[in-house]
């Protein structure tokens, strides 16, 4: 299987993971808007299941735009540049991506992770384990060095 084939692979389950967030993410604020407004008991676990869902969408949503190259960037500088000093800025901010990745994202939200399933923290409502929550913090971080790894050179 070719690295392209596995790109899309990869990406197609990442949209569709990001899609099913969004779903839930839509239907539990609804709910809770219902609960508040139109019953006499408002929903307890919504506003934090919302806060952990906007958690996931927003961090596994930056890796996947980071994997589509999509991200916000400020290239009216580059675009001057030379076809050499182009490709040089282009492998110094990839491999800045890269190292932020491992260090950032894989190493240190692992370690959050690990701390907090040792220190056995569970959230308050929905009384699960934080290291779930916080788990897509370096699974982020492997797509992120997977999606520029496996990047080929726009110039």
């Amino acid at each position: 299987m070719k690295v392209s084939e596995i790109r899309k692979k990869v990406d197609q389950v990442v949209s569709i993971t990001l899609i099913i967030i969004l779903a839930l993410m839509v239907l539990n604020v609804s709910y809770q808007v219902f609960t508040r407004y139109f019953t006499d008991t408002p929903s307890s676990f919504t506003d934090e299941l919302s806060r952990y869902l906007m958690i996931w969408l927003g961090i596994l949503g930056a890796a996947y735009i980071a994997g589509r190259n999509q991200h916000v960037s400020i290239d009216i500088l580059v675009n001057k540049f030379s076809p050499k000093w182009k490709t040089i800025v282009w492998h110094f901010t990839n491999w800045s991506i890269i190292l932020f990745a491992v260090f950032g994202l894989i190493i240190g939200g692992g370690h959050l992770v690990y701390i907090t399933l040792i220190l056995n923290q569970n959230s308050p409502t929905l009384s699960i384990p934080l290291g779930v929550v916080y788990l897509i913090i370096p699974l982020s971080g492997l797509l992120v060095v997977f999606y520029k790894v496996t990047q080929k050179k726009p110039i």
